[in-house]
């Protein structure tokens, strides 16, 4: 159990995933949360991280920075996101080891899991099959960083774990309008549709695909619960066992926001994966649960939309 008082570094602070991991542990008590923005912090120079961890010495660590991205995003820059994800996650729990970091936890995505793999998606189905190849580096670069932690534990004994999230969405996230993840593009599209009065959205795809969606607050409590309740060297998956395909979630997001127009579809746009649902089964074998709705966490996920403009515009 992490002490009230530990020093916990949450790497990437600043995003959707580690701004609910420090919400989170404030809400629980923790009081000595150690952060850094990247211009305080380059997570990608080595020699940068090594200096910070040997000075801070952070006890326990949560490796929440990442590259992220939407189909559009990981396909212009297939490079970019494998370099800089595999970069900046080694640097981060090699140095947490050489300064003798008393657990650590790496978040990925269920990308890692093969494009076609038994639904619902266990974690021992990873490295089975094949990757989808629109986000393949991102994948391998997270399954690096899940290895490299399954190695450290397995050849100097560290307590290292990983937690693997279906489709995240919630406050802070990116609605860029083509660089972001469906839900909040969708709450961005839906959004102007209505403020411009448009008469139609037209959509990527042809709605078929089955999604998965957690709300990130609920991801964070489970981050902080695995933190504190589980060892070992296998992956936990993070979702809500619960889907629905890409249309009925555009007719949902469309019905919150009040847009009342037609929604049509671009068949000659790429759909992704076909499905991807996590088999939870583990987690909730270990005690929790995901609390909010979807329905309920697209309202919040729009208020903080509409309370950051900023955000909203990038």
């Amino acid at each position: 159990m992490m002490e009230k008082n530990a020093k916990i570094y949450v790497a990437g602070h600043r995003g959707m995933v580690g701004s609910a991991i420090v919400r989170e542990l404030e809400r629980q008590g923790y009081t000595n949360i150690l952060t850094r923005t990247h211009h305080e912090l380059d997570l990608c120079r080595q020699t940068e991280v090594e200096a910070f961890f040997a000075k801070e010495k952070p006890e326990y660590v949560f490796v929440a920075a990442a590259k992220v991205g939407g189909i559009v995003a990981n396909s212009e820059a297939l490079a970019d996101f494998m370099y800089e994800n595999m970069i900046l996650e080694m640097n981060i729990i090699h140095s947490a080891w050489q300064n003798d970091c008393k657990k650590l936890e790496f978040l990925g995505s269920s990308c890692i899991y093969p494009r076609m793999a038994p639904q619902p998606m266990k974690e021992s189905c990873l490295l089975t099959s094949a990757l989808e190849k629109t986000n393949e580096a991102y994948a391998l670069a997270k399954i690096s960083g899940l290895k490299y932690c399954e190695f450290l534990n397995r050849q100097y004994g560290t307590e290292y774990i990983s937690v693997m999230p279906t489709n995240l969405y919630g406050p802070n996230d990116n609605y860029h309008p083509t660089h972001s993840h469906v839900l909040p593009a969708l709450i961005r599209r839906f959004h102007e549709a209505k403020e411009q009065g448009l008469d139609s959205v037209t959509c990527w795809g042809d709605g078929s695909p089955l999604r998965e969606f957690l709300y990130v607050d609920d991801l964070a409590n489970l981050c902080v619960f695995l933190m504190n309740r589980y060892t070992g060297n296998e992956t936990v998956n993070a979702g809500t066992g619960k889907e629905l395909t890409i249309r009925e979630l555009t007719e949902l997001v469309a019905r919150v926001i009040g847009y009342t127009g037609r929604i049509e579809w671009d068949s000659s746009k790429p759909n992704g994966t076909p499905r991807k649902l996590l088999d939870v089964s583990k987690a909730e074998g270990l005690g929790w649960h995901y609390t909010t709705e979807l329905e309920q966490g697209i309202r919040l996920t729009y208020e903080d939309f509409l309370k950051n403009p900023m955000r909203a515009e990038r």
